[in-house]
């Protein structure tokens, strides 16, 4: 950038703008040029169903085991180290008066060792399709449910054997 002075008038500078604009320009070629982009960290691999498409074979398609979390009793809120009642609103866990509602189909329950014997039972039941593809189980927290809620059951499904869960 240079400063040029009017002969004319002394007082009177002006900044010329041509070399500027030139660098900004040559800047922006040169960041477009060295870009690079970058993979999708948490891509999941997808199914595409096979009874949908061109082909025209009937596919035999597995019903997912569907486990429905409700919560019928929110419970008392304490403090991180279970001293007292969480009072501020800040962190809390919940106390074991908390109930949860595990369902699977029509039957339900509000025992974790219960349900798991229950999936167990469901898994063996439900044998694997013809092309080989494994029992899914679907997880499906209704509202007021938090993640410690969905990972005990997560835990209990893969326990039971299943392949593919899905939330």
């Amino acid at each position: 950038m240079r400063l040029i002075q009017d002969r004319a008038n002394p007082k009177e500078s002006r900044l010329e703008m041509t070399s500027m604009i030139d660098v900004t320009f040559l800047l922006l070629i040169f960041f477009m040029c060295t870009l690079r982009f970058k993979d999708l960290e948490g891509l999941l691999a997808a199914h595409l169903p096979k009874d949908v498409g061109l082909s025209r074979a009937d596919a035999e398609r597995a019903e997912p085991v569907e486990i429905v979390l409700r919560v019928v009793e929110a419970g008392s809120t304490l403090r991180p180290d279970r001293s007292g009642p969480a009072i501020d609103g800040g962190r809390f866990v919940y106390g074991d008066d908390r109930v949860v509602q595990y369902r699977v189909g029509p039957w339900s329950t509000t025992d974790l060792a219960e349900l798991e014997q229950r999936i167990r039972e469901v898994r063996v039941a439900r044998a694997p399709t013809p092309d080989g593809e494994p029992v899914r189980a679907t997880i499906d927290p209704r509202t007021g449910t938090i993640h410690d809620d969905v990972m005990q059951v997560m835990d209990r499904v893969a326990a039971a054997g299943f392949e593919r869960v899905a939330l």
